[in-house]
């Protein structure tokens, strides 16, 4: 009874063995991972995607990479620029894993290093940059950060694919004095453009007047010149009239002397002068009436 029991826990162990090596010979890489593989504490291999066996006791795993590209943000480090201005920067690497064997055996923590090779290279160029450079030239940092960054890390197997600044914050005092700036620069736009409103305004104010000006003389001269020539046609047609009526002395004096009324109204002091032709016209007119020259009536 005693021997059968050992036997099946004998039993139970070895089979309990077969499915522990088996479950360890047995891998399983999920998409985008990949083993790196030792065998007898030496590299052996790296392995992909897929099923793969390997030895147990013999083989062992000596990392997981993940070889999708990924994100990593590093706190705010700070920075002296070139004019002495401490500036708090924040940077985000975006990186990659191509080779996992010189990833896992090149470098004990390529994060760290990253990090690391990232703060320094910061200062480096910053260094040399003064604020407003600093402030006004990310594409500029960011090329250079990267250019250093790939160039160290190619030989631990990652590439750097982008680096971007999220955050360049200087001393609280400059921001203050920036901003104070900035509202200075917005004021004086805001008053060249008041200024120039008012001077186009004005301007154009005075192109109008001018404009309305020369539109009136002008209307005033067409005026002149068409009374004129209505004047000139009137007095044609009144000579001409005369002329065809052949008009006697007589007439002349007559018409004369119904116009006199309407000369002589008005309050002005008024100055007549007769001409002698009108006076012979006025005798001849009394001599038709019977008037004589001496003022006596004809018998």
């Amino acid at each position: 009874m005693e021997q059968s029991i050992v036997g099946t826990v004998i039993l139970a162990l070895v089979v309990l063995f077969v499915i522990v090596v088996i479950a360890r010979a047995i891998q399983v890489v999920p998409q985008s991972r990949a083993l790196v593989v030792e065998r007898l504490g030496k590299f052996h291999s790296v392995m992909f995607a897929g099923l793969h066996l390997v030895i147990p006791f013999v083989d062992r795993i000596a990392s997981r990479v993940d070889l999708r590209e990924q994100v990593t943000s590093f706190p705010p480090q700070p920075v002296i620029t070139a004019d002495n201005v401490v500036v708090s920067i924040d940077s985000v690497i975006y990186y990659q894993v191509n080779d996992p064997m010189h990833a896992t055996y090149e470098i004990a923590n390529f994060i760290q290093a990253i990090e690391q090779l990232t703060v320094t290279t910061l200062r480096n160029v910053i260094g040399s940059m003064d604020l407003e450079q600093t402030l006004t030239s990310r594409d500029q940092i960011n090329g250079q950060l990267r250019g250093v960054l790939d160039e160290a890390t190619g030989r631990w197997g990652i590439r750097v694919n982008r680096v971007e600044l999220k955050a360049i914050d200087p001393p609280p005092t400059i921001q203050q004095a920036m901003e104070q700036q900035l509202r200075a620069e917005r004021d004086k736009r805001a008053t060249i453009l008041t200024a120039e409103g008012v001077r186009q305004s004005q301007i154009l104010q005075a192109e109008g007047e001018k404009q309305s000006q020369i539109l009136r003389a002008e209307g005033a001269a067409q005026a002149a010149v068409t009374r004129a020539k209505g004047d000139a046609e009137a007095i044609e047609t009144v000579f001409t009239a005369i002329h065809e009526g052949d008009p006697t002395p007589d007439l002349l004096s007559y018409q004369y002397l119904q116009t006199l009324p309407q000369i002589a109204q008005g309050n002005a002091s008024k100055i007549w002068v007769v001409p002698t032709e009108l006076t012979a016209a006025l005798n001849s007119i009394s001599k038709g009436f019977g008037v004589g020259e001496d003022g006596g009536t004809k018998a």
